[in-house]
């Protein structure tokens, strides 16, 4: 059957024109899902890249490991080193003021003894960002400035942990890898930590790489945009960018039928109130997050000064056409919720955005975040497809993105009533949350048999 395609151009879904970077024809798009899938791309990228691997670090831990070898990143790293390839690390050193984590490579001492003990000889610089926040890219690039040059952007963290989470990152190759690569070098060549004495790793600050002269040649059929969120208590007012945040509420706005959102968090209201306007005028909106939410999110329901970050799903909730919904994972035979980490939207089957900007107070407001929007149809829905197979276990590419979020909507509630009475027999793993419990003590529980 001849797939169903409502529309083959997504022009009407303007671009932003805060950030530097603008939206480029001609490049190659891949988009993959989940850790295992995006994680053996890259792995094979590393593989065959014959020139350079750069990439921007959130979250590191030794455990992480990189199929289907199950071999430690920096193994691969190192070897990487041995066959004369440039590879450079520029990670987040948190600000003591951050909370404590297991999962952050800041290059304290034991982490610095651990690289020596290694012999590791790949370069590494590190930067922060302003007080509590987070330098939360997560970007790749491969073979920088050559012909192979490749990038990749989204928002898996290097630990073991979110390799068994639900995720979405896309290779994009073209004149819009140029620019990943342009952010790579103005982070690196600025790094906050580059004249410390423990800023830097078999390098010193003296070490700065050349910005790109030319966008790299048109080589696919989609547009994309590389897109930025910069704090303007870390960079100098001419850098801050808020393009990512400009570019949801620009694509929501131009919405005709549908936005199907993956986020690790709820919208804050500067979002929630575009959405409600597209679902006021007809647009079927289906929003899948963290059926349990963090631990600040719990905090934040109890405390009536964070009302407003509720206020979006609560309003939306009242509209038929408005999902919200979170996902289940079988564990040991059970059925327990799972984790939604991806940061993407669909918009209209024509458009969509993916990255590693949350839709929540941090990645708002302080967080350094990157995103790639992509105005490529087939991109799109076929990724949309693509998720809807594995979270609701049917095919959909015979439908229309309409009656697609519409099915989307039916099995999530279905599954909802499954939960409720007990029954087993679940279509898929979507199901419906309610929002005026979600982070609630009354709303779901881990255990969802």
């Amino acid at each position: 059957m001849t797939p169903v395609v409502t529309a083959i151009d997504g022009s009407y879904i303007p671009g932003t024109t805060s950030g530097p970077y603008p939206a480029r024809p001609g490049n190659r798009v891949r988009a993959f899902i989940d850790g295992p899938q995006i994680m053996r791309r890259i792995g094979e990228a590393i593989a065959n890249a014959r020139h350079s691997v750069w990439l921007t670090v959130a979250f590191y831990s030794d455990d992480f490991l990189v199929p289907d070898g199950q071999e430690p990143l920096f193994d691969i790293l190192d070897r990487a080193v041995a066959r004369g390839v440039d590879v450079r690390l520029l990670i987040w050193r948190p600000n003591p003021e951050t909370a404590a984590s297991p999962r952050v490579f800041g290059g304290s001492a034991e982490q610095r003894a651990l690289l020596a003990r290694r012999g590791s000889r790949f370069r590494i610089r590190w930067d922060r960002a302003a007080t509590v926040f987070c330098q939360h890219q997560k970007s790749w690039v491969i073979d920088a400035g050559q012909p192979s040059e490749t990038s990749f952007v989204g928002g898996l963290n290097l630990t073991s942990v979110a390799m068994r989470l639900h995720d979405v990152y896309v290779e994009v190759t073209g004149p819009s890898a140029t620019d990943v690569r342009h952010n790579f070098v103005e982070r690196w060549n600025e790094a906050s930590e580059r004249h410390a004495p423990d800023g830097n790793w078999t390098c010193d600050a003296s070490d700065e790489l050349p910005h790109a002269e030319h966008p790299r040649e048109p080589c696919g059929p989609s547009t994309v945009q590389i897109q930025r969120m910069l704090d303007g208590r870390r960079y100098p007012p001419t850098r801050v960018e808020r393009s990512i945040l400009e570019q949801y509420q620009r694509a929501i706005d131009a919405a005709r039928r549908t936005i199907y959102l993956q986020n690790q968090a709820i919208p804050m209201p500067e979002v929630a109130r575009h959405l409600l306007a597209a679902v006021e005028r007809g647009v079927d909106v289906v929003m899948l997050v963290p059926a349990i939410a963090e631990g600040y999110v719990y905090e934040a329901r109890n405390d009536p000064q964070e009302a407003a970050r509720f206020w979006g799903i609560e309003t939306l909730a009242r509209h038929d056409n408005f999902t919200l919904a979170g996902l289940a994972e079988l564990h040991d035979g059970a059925r327990r919720a799972a984790y939604v980490h991806a940061k993407m939207m669909v918009v209209d089957d024509v458009w969509m955005t993916v990255g590693s900007c949350n839709l929540h107070p941090f990645s708002l407001s302080g967080h350094t975040e990157m995103n790639a929007s992509i105005w490529d149809a087939a991109i799109a829905r076929d990724l949309r497809c693509r998720l809807f197979a594995q979270h609701l276990g049917v095919d959909t590419a015979s439908l229309d993105d309409r009656t697609a979020l519409h099915q989307f909507r039916d099995i999530a509630r279905s599954n909802r009533t499954r939960l409720e009475t007990g029954a087993p027999d679940w279509q898929g793993f979507a199901f419906a949350l309610s929002p005026e419990t979600y982070a609630r003590k009354s709303g779901v529980k881990a255990d969802l048999t």
